[in-house]
């Protein structure tokens, strides 16, 4: 069988059949559920932005999902694309009420619910990279198999992004360090299947969040972020803010969700804002 690329036409590659709309709202879109609507675009710039463009108008729950997205933004703006359907690009809108302190918490909360609803439906072991990437191992080696974005959107509003790259091909790798669920050796690459599984852990752990008030403590998010933390008990430099670079072993989670840091003059810095390296260890 021969396949082509790009998107001309919902059925241009054989290996991607487009999502079910109609199927995903009726198994997700439920009274008394967290999930209120659930488009499906053809293609968009962002999912974030759409989104958060109609947050004033839009009930809690809201999800927008795009076959292709062409000015998928990650975090520090880094660009995110990929091939027509060739991975799950969504955004959800979320009112939590809880003390915006907490919410920090969110992009670290979306990582654990994709990570264990991916990992029941995919059968892949997805282990997360502080603070907002996915990662799986292909061939022994690490490697960003999705990102997550969350962002203000009015005044008591947050719209996060998943971006997860499911059938990407060796050959179709942005950069070296990405992979793939396809890459990964998941048993299932069904993205109807993955999505409803990542929207109802989703669901689950931010129902749980908000009924503890936003407590990570209490609804156990503190606890599972830190088990499949891949970021915990490796060395790191951290790139913050001002061309700071801040080098030791990333130790602990904060009750804020930020990454602890031990530091050379024996000292510890939490780090809430930065991009972090994974630093190999010298032989």
């Amino acid at each position: 069988m021969t396949s082509s690329q790009g998107s001309g036409g919902p059925w241009s590659d054989l290996d991607r059949p487009p999502l079910n709309a109609t199927s995903l709202r009726r198994a997700l879109v439920l009274p008394g559920g967290l999930w209120t609507s659930l488009d499906v675009v053809a293609t968009t710039g962002s999912t974030n932005s759409d989104l958060a463009a109609r947050a004033g108008e839009l009930p809690e729950g809201a999800v927008l999902v795009a076959e292709e997205q062409t000015h998928g933004r990650g975090r520090l703006d880094r660009t995110w694309s990929a091939p027509a359907r060739s991975g799950l690009f969504l955004s959800v809108l979320l009112k939590p009420g809880v003390p915006a302190e907490r919410w920090g918490w969110l992009p670290l909360l979306t990582g654990v619910a994709a990570a264990s609803g991916l990992g029941r439906a995919a059968g892949v072991d997805l282990s997360l990279k502080w603070p907002n990437d996915l990662l799986v191992s292909v061939g022994g080696e690490e490697r960003k198999t999705g990102g997550i974005l969350a962002e203000r959107a009015g005044p008591d509003g947050v719209v996060i992004g998943l971006g997860i790259n499911v059938t990407l091909r060796e050959d179709e790798l942005p950069v070296p360090t990405a992979g793939s669920l396809l890459l990964a050796d998941a048993i299932s690459t069904d993205r109807d299947t993955l999505l409803r599984a990542v929207l109802r852990s989703l669901a689950q752990w931010y129902g749980d969040w908000v009924q503890a008030g936003g407590d990570p403590e209490a609804s156990g998010l503190q606890a599972a972020y830190t088990a499949g933390c891949a970021t915990l008990g490796r060395r790191v430099r951290a790139d913050l803010p001002g061309e700071r670079v801040l080098e030791g072993e990333a130790i602990a989670l904060d009750d804020d969700g930020r990454l602890v840091v031990a530091t050379e003059g024996g000292g510890t810095e939490a780090v809430g804002a930065g991009d972090i390296v994974h630093v190999r260890a010298t032989a």
